[in-house]
């Protein structure tokens, strides 16, 4: 076995106390690797105005992975920590798959949810394009610019034909809003239908956005592999969470699927500053998250003893030291 070096940040409220679980657990089922701690997010802010310096990003691109707790406090304006840290890592090191799996063993027909979302990561309207007029006036106006590049939408669809024809379902939704988002749409539209081409044993489909969250919470089983763009992601994969277990439990993968830069793994959940440090927060989404690093570290004997373990003690009740030592000891 390989030794894989990981940089962690554990960040703010229930972020560490997660995070910690996750090494627990990484060890127990063997992986070898050197962690190393990097002091990031809003108590570090609000400390010394460090949010990701040049030199931190440059310090994190040597590492084979990096595995993020939660960031934010009430204390720091939304969007400071966001901006500065999760988007800056996800543009500037180019994650730009960003994957999320949901799975249940339970829907509403009475079969298994097993699905996975992947959202284009870099581009759409969270690139910052826009600007704001006449501030604070009653004739204020704002933009706000979703940026979408033939690039950018081409190899996230190829990723996501990947992944699909790789599943036993072979079937892969691309979801939008080509309807009303008549450019935008357009692109990616004639994109999936140029690279569906090259894959024909994969079965494609299209829904709109808003019928896609109808499906979710009514059919969810009707999915396999989910492909749309940064913000249509963003608001899915949260509703996905939320029918497959809570998004307590919602995991993910920033992904450079070139390996030219680390990809990060994080839990999706929030860092619950009301819960910090009281051993309540349950660490099965951080678990979840170091389980799809090893994977993509191509360690899947060490990713399938996490995943087994996961399933033994689905519904094992503690805190969260009680939840990672009982993951710990099953995956031995």
């Amino acid at each position: 076995m390989n030794q894989y070096s990981i940089a962690i940040i554990g960040g703010d409220g229930i972020g560490p106390d997660v995070v910690k679980e996750a090494g627990k657990v990484l060890k127990a089922a063997g992986l070898n690797y050197e962690g190393q701690e990097f002091d990031l997010g809003g108590a570090r802010y609000l400390k010394d105005g460090e949010i990701l310096s040049d030199e931190t990003l440059e310090e994190l691109r040597k590492f084979d992975a990096i595995l993020l707790g939660a960031v934010g406090t009430p204390e720091v304006p939304p969007g400071v920590i966001e901006r500065g840290l999760l988007l800056k890592m996800r543009f500037d090191l180019d994650q730009y798959i960003n994957l999320r799996p949901f799975f249940s063993p339970t829907s509403p027909s009475g079969q298994a949810i097993d699905m996975v979302c992947v959202r284009e990561n870099t581009e759409g309207p969270y690139v910052g394009e826009g600007g704001v007029l006449r501030r604070g006036t009653k004739g204020e106006v704002a933009t706000q610019g979703s940026v979408n590049t033939r690039h950018g939408v081409e190899r996230c669809i190829r990723y996501a034909f990947e992944l699909a024809q790789s599943r036993p379902k072979k079937h892969l939704t691309m979801v939008h809003k080509t309807n009303v988002l008549t450019f935008a749409g357009d692109l990616w539209n004639r994109t999936f239908n140029e690279v569906a081409l090259e894959y024909p044993d994969v079965k494609t489909a299209y829904s709109h956005i808003d019928a896609a969250c109808i499906y979710f919470v009514e059919d969810p089983v009707r999915f396999d592999v989910i492909v749309t763009d940064n913000l249509f992601g963003d608001i899915l994969t949260d509703l996905g969470g939320a029918v497959s277990g809570g998004i307590g439990r919602a995991a993910s993968g920033n992904l450079n699927p070139t390996r030219q830069t680390p990809s990060m793994f994080e839990p999706v959940h929030g860092s619950a500053p009301d819960i910090a440090g009281k051993n309540l927060a349950d660490p099965r989404a951080a678990i979840i998250s170091a389980a799809m690093m090893c994977e993509f570290l191509g360690e899947n004997e060490v990713a399938q003893k996490i995943r087994k373990a996961l399933e033994i003690t689905t519904a094992f009740v503690g805190s969260t030291t009680q939840i990672g030592d009982e993951i710990a000891q099953a995956c031995k």
